[in-house]
């Protein structure tokens, strides 16, 4: 359920500004920093970016790290909704409420750069391409949404792994990263709350996996020996985002 992607060929070096890139081209944060006070806040993983029930006041870029959103089910048991990486915006989905509407955790050190709002509201009246990319993040929060829906209400547990992979190793490969080894940021149970599944069933499809050959698994590291394989098992034409 990823907003806005970094569309990078090649990782920007860990200096240089992020890059959130919608179907239009990156938000310039440079540019955007003449308009509003864009703050780098460090995270440790395990630290919160915010917590749902926190007043509503800014939406983050993540620059560096991989955190995840999450949300309390009606049992109260948390429920991991999506990751984010860099270049990923966070925030967008609380646009228009009062207060957030999930928890946003680091999973490893990370750093998020918080533009606040309204004041980036303000900032769209100069830079009219931030209002389209806006946008596109909350469009692209539906689409991602309703296919991520339809892909757990109708594909079997391994599917449901094999899909996930796939889409790390697109997301991977857009941030000009290795799409076939990666290393895995999130453990099985984080994995096992956002596909809908035990914790014990991911851990069996990887093994699944890696046995036949799709994948070489060693505990979070990664490497896709068969893509589309996996493309196949999960019944995928394109990567569901």
């Amino acid at each position: 359920m990823n907003a806005l992607a970094a569309y990078a060929t090649n990782p920007a070096p860990a200096t240089a500004p992020p890059q959130a890139m919608g179907s239009t081209g990156p938000i310039d944060v440079e540019q955007l920093s003449r308009h509003v006070q864009v703050v780098r806040r460090k995270l440790a993983a395990g630290q919160h970016a915010y917590r749902a029930g926190q007043p509503f006041h800014a939406i983050f870029l993540v620059h560096a790290g991989f955190l995840k959103t999450c949300e309390l089910s009606e049992d109260g048991r948390e429920r991991v909704t999506s990751f984010r990486m860099r270049g990923d915006l966070v925030g967008v989905e609380s646009i228009g409420l009062a207060h957030y509407a999930c928890d946003v955790v680091a999973l490893d050190d990370s750093e998020i750069w918080e533009l606040p709002y309204p004041p980036v509201l303000h900032a769209c009246l100069r830079m009219p391409e931030l209002q389209v990319r806006l946008t596109a993040a909350l469009a692209g929060e539906i689409r991602n949404d309703r296919a991520w829906m339809l892909a757990l209400g109708t594909l079997t547990a391994e599917q449901r792994v094999a899909a996930f992979l796939v889409d790390m190793a697109e997301r991977h490969l857009r941030l000009g990263f290795s799409p076939r080894h990666f290393l895995l940021r999130m453990g099985r149970a984080d994995i096992a709350s956002f596909l809908g599944l035990k914790h014990e069933t991911v851990t069996r499809a990887l093994t699944k996996l890696d046995r036949l050959q799709c994948i070489d698994v060693q505990r979070r590291d990664i490497r896709l020996l068969d893509t589309d394989g996996l493309r196949r098992m999960a019944g995928q034409g394109s990567t569901v985002h």
